[in-house]
């Protein structure tokens, strides 16, 4: 068995890994952050990319039944008609 010759000597010791523990912690807590930081960023940019790719999409869309409304008004307008009474009919039926 071991004697503690000087107390002080041990506390000392105990701090002082604590200390290391602590900083060994606050290192991995900034490794942890800057890694989800890195991650949030990617994220974020692939996001505004799907965006930008829907807006045009949908843009197309746009553009497309507009050129199909001014080729052909009156099929148009019986699609149209026809759309709308459907939906009236199931939501009449709600």
């Amino acid at each position: 068995m071991s004697r503690i010759d000087n107390p002080s000597d041990v506390t000392k010791q105990v701090k002082d890994t604590a200390a290391q523990a602590g900083q060994a912690i606050k290192d991995k807590a900034n490794e942890v952050r800057d890694a989800a930081q890195e991650q949030f960023q990617n994220l974020r940019e692939t996001a505004g990319e799907y965006y930008d790719q829907g807006r045009e999409k949908a843009m197309e869309w746009e553009q497309g039944i507009e050129d199909y409304v001014r080729e052909q008004p009156i099929k148009s307008l019986l699609i149209a008609a026809g759309v709308g009474m459907l939906l009236g009919i199931v939501w009449r039926r709600s």
